[in-house]
């Protein structure tokens, strides 16, 4: 058990070190198994993003030299829930959660992926100017 626990464990912590890879085989896979294109990006997005919270908390945390990036990222992530829920409850009177979390899970993909780019270059930048 504590060797598939293990490999199990590495193999998370590589796909976080490259978050491109768990969103180009999900995709992959989906249309190979006759999925269309929006519903298999989407897939792929939902699948990407845990990944890319994990990278982006370990880049923030290294060029800010700091150990809060994930804390700050899920405060973000919950203040995205808390507003876009609001934003539901004050237009339709009630809180779909299901369109809420696709919501902010779709959204914290785009800025998420953003964020990435960001701070490789940074870090990337750092580590030469040094």
């Amino acid at each position: 058990m504590g060797v598939f626990l293990g490999l199990l464990l590495n193999g998370f912590i590589f796909l976080s070190l490259v978050p491109f890879i768990p969103f180009v085989l999900t995709y992959t896979i989906n249309r190979l198994k006759g999925k269309e294109k929006k519903p298999a990006i989407s897939m792929a997005m939902d699948v990407t993003t845990p990944f890319l919270y994990i990278a982006v908390a370990a880049l923030f945390n290294n060029t800010f030299n700091t150990k809060t990036g994930f804390y700050i990222f899920l405060l973000i992530l919950l203040l995205g829930i808390g507003l876009i829920g609001g934003a539901q409850n004050r237009l339709k009177g009630k809180v779909d959660y299901k369109r809420l979390f696709r919501a902010v899970w779709r959204v914290s993909f785009l800025l998420l992926s953003i964020g990435y780019i960001a701070l490789l270059i940074t870090g990337i930048l750092q580590y030469i100017t040094q």
